[in-house]
């Protein structure tokens, strides 16, 4: 959906979350994922993720959220070999040094999903139009009804990486590793995404995780080959995922090396409606809360 006709539709929500969060989000739940939220009591993967926007506080998320300070993040966590290299990085895009940029490149805003520009050819990137955009992207503030606290409290930059594609030229596959307690649990792959996007789930062994979605349709045909560094992308998951109740970390595979993609916490901010309603349960059944911090922190119903 374009950014900005889904500001306007979530406009009265945003007034509405202001008022009364709570409320705001109850509503917003039902909507999204067709049933009520107990966020006193929570079971499900999504009602956890709920709780976890309103009580966890955990002062590393903010830092983690964004593109560009995760990375000193993930350096103190041993996994420094996984970082993409830095080519760039300032607040102004009239700065950008786009003379010695290399050919292939990805540029991002850091504060945001999706403000990014996958550059594959310097000399059709048209440099003007690109700071514009760069500039409106630094001024875009997180939708405020999604209740996402950690999201725009570091200031956002622009950063740019290196590309990463393999010798043909294609953008690598996606893997996200969905964590709870430090303790990873499934696999969702991302593959080939400017072109035939499809998206399987698998567990940990590479088995795959049929009749379920996950905001996605799951294609039965995307069957993809058991990567061979999977146990070490495991690994990395866990070490990165071990602060938080919930994590899910993203990577790459490039030609035998694993990069690291971002740190989300609240998937899909906890709307994304997961089917059918007993996997979004087993989801959530894997996520312990803190139960002391719920019964001290209970909301009306």
């Amino acid at each position: 959906m374009n950014y900005k006709l889904k500001k306007i539709i979530l406009f009265p929500m945003n007034v509405l979350y202001r008022i009364n969060a709570i409320f705001e989000t109850k509503v917003m739940f039902f909507l999204k994922n067709g049933y009520r939220l107990n966020i006193n009591n929570p079971v499900t993967f999504n009602e956890k993720l709920q709780w976890i926007k309103f009580y966890d506080k955990n002062e590393k998320m903010p830092t983690c959220s964004d593109k560009y300070t995760v990375r000193e993040y993930i350096k103190n966590c041993g996994c420094e070999e996984i970082l993409n290299h830095l080519i760039w990085e300032g607040y102004e895009a009239s700065e950008i040094p786009f003379d010695s940029l290399p050919n292939q490149f990805v540029i991002k805003v850091t504060h945001g999903s999706g403000f990014n520009i996958l550059c594959k050819d310097k000399s059709k990137l048209i440099e003007v139009k690109v700071k514009k955009q760069l500039a409106r992207w630094l001024k875009e503030k997180y939708v405020p009804c999604y209740g996402e606290w950690f999201y725009g409290i570091v200031k956002p930059r622009i950063i740019i990486e290196e590309y990463l594609g393999n010798k043909d030229g294609v953008v690598p596959n996606d893997y996200k590793v969905y964590c709870f307690n430090g303790e990873p649990k499934v696999i969702q792959v991302h593959t080939g995404r400017f072109s035939n996007h499809r998206i399987m789930l698998y567990d940990l062994d590479w088995n795959t995780i049929d009749n379920v979605k996950m905001k996605y349709s799951y294609d039965p045909q995307c069957i993809l080959k058991k990567p061979q560094e999977l146990y070490k992308l495991i690994e990395y998951a866990k070490k990165i995922s071990q602060p938080f109740h919930h994590a899910r970390v993203d990577f790459y595979i490039v030609e035998g090396k694993i990069y690291f993609g971002e740190i989300t916490f609240t998937d899909g901010a906890g709307f994304d409606r997961i089917t059918p309603y007993s996997f979004d349960a087993q989801l959530g059944n894997y996520m312990e809360l803190p139960i002391n911090v719920i019964n001290k922190n209970r909301v009306p119903k």
